[in-house]
């Protein structure tokens, strides 16, 4: 791991490092939080669509009370960079800041988005063995994209992560004009290939995999809200499986971190509860 930038923060450190990765076949950035006293207990915060390792860090305002709870702040790059694809930066909501947190079968994305091989068997084991993180105590969160990340990864992954959360997810990505456009480059026409990455899909397929509940805020003055992120497909999912979700809908709020401010002390301690 190599160390690009450290800054203290509420009496821990805010640390931004690259890594070779070898699932992506280059270099990956993250960002960690490492509280004054940490407890051996950590979230991943998945950032979404034209975000990078810093945003997260700089914009959500996590660290003051990840400090307070002992809790590690996990904070991955959102794709890989400079990739040499043709075409990977011409849209703001697919390829560079739009890894979408799977593995691409299609070419060429197929080369270097690996996102999920990089996340769970690369880059999460990585860091529990150089934090002394305990592996059994992580949480997961994310942000629209990032919220869609959480929710599959931690649903195609049983026993990675103890507790889950999203701000404004993209609760079903099959069924929408981002997930549209991002499963079928990634993952070609195969709709059984996009419900396999699909929240609410793999949800209505299960039986309660979070016992201790899933928490969800969304912002009514979203504007993605109705075209693109689809809370109430999760929620009816959630209710076919017995999953408790509480799903929490506040007036007035929008997409941005404006929003994530406004909840995200909640859903650190909705973490802590549960780590």
């Amino acid at each position: 791991m190599e160390l690009i930038a450290e800054h203290a923060c509420f009496g821990g450190t805010q640390r931004f490092h690259s890594h070779e990765s070898a699932a992506i076949g280059l270099p990956m950035r993250f960002g960690v939080y490492t509280p004054p006293a940490p407890g051996g207990a950590a979230l991943v915060c998945l950032a979404g669509l034209t975000c990078t390792e810093e945003t997260f860090a700089i914009k959500a305002g996590a660290q003051r009370v990840a400090a307070a709870l002992g809790l590690t702040l996990l904070m991955p790059d959102t794709s890989p960079r400079a990739t040499g694809i043709a075409g990977e930066a011409d849209e703001w909501d697919f390829g560079l800041g739009a890894g979408f947190y799977l593995d691409a079968t299609q070419q060429p994305w197929a080369r270097h988005f690996r996102m999920e091989s990089w996340l769970m068997r690369e880059w999460l084991p990585m860091l529990v063995d150089r934090l002394g993180l305990d592996p059994a105590r992580i949480g997961i969160t994310g942000h629209s994209m990032g919220g869609h990340g959480a929710l599959t990864l931690a649903l195609r992954h049983p026993g990675a992560f103890r507790s889950l959360s999203a701000f404004a997810p993209i609760a079903a990505p099959s069924r929408c004009p981002w997930g549209h456009k991002a499963f079928s480059r990634y993952l070609g026409e195969d709709r059984a290939a996009w419900a396999a990455h699909d929240a609410s899909a793999r949800m209505g397929r299960a039986r309660c995999p979070y016992p201790a509940g899933i928490l969800v805020d969304q912002g009514l003055a979203d504007e993605f809200l109705a075209e693109q992120l689809m809370p109430e497909a999760l929620e009816a999912a959630c209710a076919s499986a017995g999953q408790p979700l509480t799903l929490r809908r506040h007036a007035g709020y929008d997409h941005g971190y404006w929003f994530i401010q406004s909840f995200v002390e909640e859903h650190l301690r909705w973490h802590a509860e549960r780590l």
